[in-house]
């Protein structure tokens, strides 16, 4: 099942890190359809937030086709985001790039904002 961690330092809504994770999920293979995401009940005994901020939440992927509640049952996803993103030899490769990155001397903070900034020239059009 999925666990929520909440960073209240990080600046961001409380729901939309909720959002976001579960988006994370969804894209990584984690959730599937038809799976059931923990009751709000379950996130506000993990977490400790408003039952409301989980509402808010599960609502905001409602609205965007991603999950559906059912009325006595919970909230379920609907469908998944991304689809390559599962694919074995890029998370392979991927994984190969952090280790020699953290070999490098790089932490989390170094490799997030170079990845970042090749990701960005690549939408762009540019060659990085």
């Amino acid at each position: 099942m999925l666990a929520y961690r909440i960073d209240r330092r990080s600046g961001v809504a409380t729901y939309l890190q909720i959002v976001q994770q579960t988006k994370q999920a969804l894209r990584l293979g984690l959730l599937q359809p038809g799976d059931k995401l923990p009751t709000a009940r379950e996130v506000v005994e993990a977490t400790a937030i408003n039952p409301n901020t989980v509402l808010k939440a599960y609502r905001e992927l409602e609205r965007e086709g991603l999950v559906e509640a059912r009325r006595g049952l919970g909230t379920f996803v609907r469908r998944t985001l991304g689809g390559g993103a599962t694919d074995a030899s890029l998370r392979a490769e991927l994984a190969d790039w952090v280790t020699r990155a953290g070999g490098a001397g790089m932490d989390r903070d170094d490799m997030t904002a170079l990845f970042g900034a090749v990701l960005d020239a690549f939408q762009k059009g540019e060659h990085p």
